[in-house]
């Protein structure tokens, strides 16, 4: 896709993570598609990125992203001045979930049970067959990201790791790891963020083609 090789002129590094950079966008693609939705994590930076791929998914990126035509209709059947409002102003979403928010939850939990869990007990209440865990480590081998992706794949979801260079616990679980090519924390950071950007551009088009900004 177009996308991809924008990315690759760009980060020439990045070559080498193309085929799982699309092997990505399948898996995101056909949960889409099913009506499933992403769960994706991180810690620090990491979590970060997580809120920001949320921030890329659930509103309007590059695309304007107009309700769809039964969508409006059904709102302005409700009630037409407050329907036809609704239908002028929100943006078609694809449904995605940061799991490092959510502070009540996570603190009851870390208080209560083991806090390196906090990640797969949402997992545990969120996930279902068909949606997608999404895991963003820079060593691939942070226990809550590696715990959430076991409850993950045993509640049959796809599971998609985004990390450095090196293999690790993530890259062996995932269904897909995108191992972008630096072992230095903040230098695989910068590449994790081009890479989902393109991600997310990737998904716009597909389900939101029309109307360009």
């Amino acid at each position: 896709m177009e996308q991809i090789d924008l990315l690759i002129k760009r980060y020439p590094s990045l070559g080498n993570c193309k085929a799982d950079i699309y092997a990505a966008f399948e898996i995101l693609r056909d949960s889409y598609v099913a009506n499933g939705k992403l769960l994706v994590c991180g810690n620090g930076g990491s979590a970060a990125d997580s809120e920001h791929i949320v921030g890329e998914l659930m509103k309007e990126f590059l695309k304007k992203r107009k309700v769809f035509a039964e969508q409006a209709e059904a709102m302005k059947a409700i009630n037409l001045e407050m329907g036809q409002y609704l239908a002028e102003n929100l943006q078609g979403a694809l449904p995605a979930i940061a799991l490092t928010g959510h502070s009540a939850l996570s603190t009851a939990f870390m208080n209560d049970s083991e806090s390196v869990l906090v990640f797969a007990q949402q997992v545990n209440g969120y996930g279902r067959q068909g949606d997608v865990f999404w895991g963003i480590s820079t060593s691939g081998n942070s226990a809550n990201v590696v715990y959430a992706a076991i409850t993950a794949k045993a509640r049959g979801l796809k599971v998609i790791g985004l990390t450095g260079m090196k293999e690790s616990k993530l890259s062996v679980l995932a269904d897909v790891c995108i191992r972008v090519p630096e072992t230095e924390t903040f230098m695989i950071q910068e590449l994790h963020l081009p890479v989902y950007h393109c991600l997310c551009l990737m998904l716009e088009d597909t389900f939101f083609k029309e109307n360009m900004k």
